[in-house]
């Protein structure tokens, strides 16, 4: 099975609007995934839409959220349910800065309905980091039943390799490459965890251009823990043009 773990919605300040939950899906569907996680900025609010969406077309998802850490490394935690992941936004709202989002500045943060309805307009400045630490996640994401995924460890920002040098040990179930990283350099410095490629994706055409692939029982957060414990994950080859 092929999936991507790591997309945007509209949700994202950085994301174009056009990343709805149910474009998302059918790009996703059109290139042969088996299954997607919905990542955006620290919140999963847009997660129930993508969950009907997938139910809809039959696809794996997976639920979850890209958590900027006290040390400004940007993280995966990703769930099984929208509960689940609802949960955990709630944890991390309370741990960011009560300061109200300027869509001039940071760009729209709109919270949709499947059918892409607007609901409402995120007031939180989802581009802000939060007040806890990548332990304290880590521990946060796993106390609710998830997993946590150290994002493109590979970037010269708000990774662990260029916040802190390295990866901490027993905190992550596995790390991400990006689309770009290139396998010879990057795969030695995984420390022995498995690896995962995923989009990224902020625009529709980036959805699935890159991927991972495993074996798996089920594409859900204990199929995904059996692969990783097992390094039992392929990934796609890295792009070299845009």
């Amino acid at each position: 099975m092929k999936f991507d773990l790591h997309i945007h919605s509209c949700l994202s300040p950085c994301a174009n609007l056009e990343m709805s939950p149910s474009e998302i899906v059918a790009r996703a569907v059109a290139a042969g995934m088996g299954g997607i996680a919905l990542t955006d900025h620290q919140s999963a609010r847009n997660t129930p839409a993508v969950a009907e969406c997938a139910r809809r077309a039959g696809l794996g998802c997976l639920f979850g959220l890209e958590v900027c850490t006290a040390e400004e490394v940007h993280t995966l935690a990703l769930f099984d349910t929208t509960e689940q992941a609802l949960a955990m936004t709630d944890w991390v709202y309370a741990a960011m800065p009560k300061r109200v989002n300027d869509p001039d500045t940071f760009g729209d943060q709109p919270v949709v309905t499947w059918d892409d309805d607007i609901v409402e307009m995120e007031w939180r400045i989802l581009a802000m980091g939060c007040r806890k630490t990548i332990q304290e996640v880590s521990e946060k994401t796993h106390e609710l039943g998830g997993l946590y995924i150290a994002a493109h460890i590979d970037r010269s920002a708000f990774s662990v390799y260029s916040q802190l040098g390295g990866i901490p040990k027993e905190t992550f179930d596995a790390v991400e490459l990006s689309r770009t990283a290139d396998e010879a350099v990057w795969l030695p410095k995984a420390d022995g965890h498995a690896v995962t490629r995923s989009s990224d994706a902020h625009n529709l055409d980036d959805v699935a251009r890159v991927w991972t692939q495993a074996d798996l029982s089920s594409f859900s957060v204990a199929g995904l823990k059996e692969a990783f414990a097992f390094r039992a994950t392929g990934i796609s080859p890295r792009l070299t043009s845009f």
